[in-house]
């Protein structure tokens, strides 16, 4: 009985012994992992800020793009202190990030036209092929660049609309671009009978281009023959203005055109030899003859 006693004393004896250098061995572990997870939190903070500086003072790099680099460089740094922490507890770290790595996978395989898209943002972002404000032009969407963002670009359209396209989208096609260069030229063409006066037709043309103050002087305004017809010439008057002025210069030309040829019956464009035009019925019937055709 006695022995039996002593048995159970030394047994307990030795499972408090074990216990308190279980203690004390875990408890520098527990210490560590906290120390760890304090100086990993620092540290990515710090990381994090140093590079949103130093990205914000780089040219050409969007606030949204460093925003979203140093986003990525702090939670990977956190992961890392993360796996560090617990390999302070024996778990075995390859095993996780295998895990990791697979759930990474996974989570790319089924996210894979997000990823796409935020892949497209991060390029328009740095190559910049338009801004916002500037007013762009696709196979598939048009209008004013309100905001850049990693998944998608907002628009507004020429009437007003709001319109959400997928950075992918705008990416993998061709960019019109109206707004990025200063200046941008402009034709207005009319149609001269070969009997009348080309030569003050073009005149008339050469006089309201340099008589707005609107329309560039270098490169200098040109007119010239475009095109000889059966019926009538074509005369081309070519122009620069800075882009923000050009919608209402090209607008005015023509309404200019108009009224001075109106003015100077002599200068004015013939169409009474245009070409015939078609009846609904399929029958020919002369086109009422005008004193100027324009297009542009």
């Amino acid at each position: 009985m006695e022995q039996q006693a002593a048995d159970v004393l030394l047994a307990t004896q030795t499972a408090l012994s074990q216990a308190s250098a279980l203690a004390v061995q875990y408890s520098f572990s527990v210490l560590g992992a906290v120390i760890l997870l304090v100086l990993g939190w620092a540290l990515a903070g710090f990381t994090s800020r140093w590079a949103y500086e130093g990205l914000s003072r780089v040219h050409g790099i969007d606030e949204t793009l460093a925003r979203f680099f140093t986003n990525v460089l702090r939670y990977a740094l956190l992961i890392l202190v993360f796996i560090t922490v617990l390999g302070q507890f024996g778990v075995q770290t390859a095993s996780i990030i295998a895990a990791l790595g697979a759930a990474g996978l996974a989570i790319g395989l089924a996210l894979q036209g997000t990823l796409q898209n935020i892949a497209a943002g991060i390029m328009l972002l740095i190559l910049r092929p338009f801004r916002v404000g500037e007013y762009i032009e696709t196979s598939s969407v048009a209008g004013t660049v309100r905001e850049i963002g990693l998944f998608a670009t907002e628009l507004r359209t020429g009437d007003g609309l709001y319109r959400l396209a997928p950075n992918s989208t705008l990416w993998n096609t061709p960019i019109t671009n109206f707004s990025r260069e200063p200046t941008r030229r402009d034709e207005l063409k009319i149609s001269v009978a070969h009997e009348d006066d080309i030569d003050l037709a073009m005149e008339t043309l050469m006089n309201l281009a340099k008589a707005d103050s609107r329309v560039l002087t270098s490169p200098a305004p040109s007119v010239f023959i475009d095109s000889l017809g059966d019926g009538a010439i074509s005369v081309t008057l070519r122009y620069w203005a800075k882009t923000g002025d050009w919608w209402l210069v090209s607008r005015d030309m023509v309404k200019r055109v108009k009224l001075a040829f109106d003015d100077n019956p002599d200068a004015a464009p013939n169409a009474s030899d245009a070409a015939p035009a078609k009846k609904s019925n399929g029958e020919a019937t002369a086109e009422k003859p005008t004193r100027m055709q324009t297009r542009q």
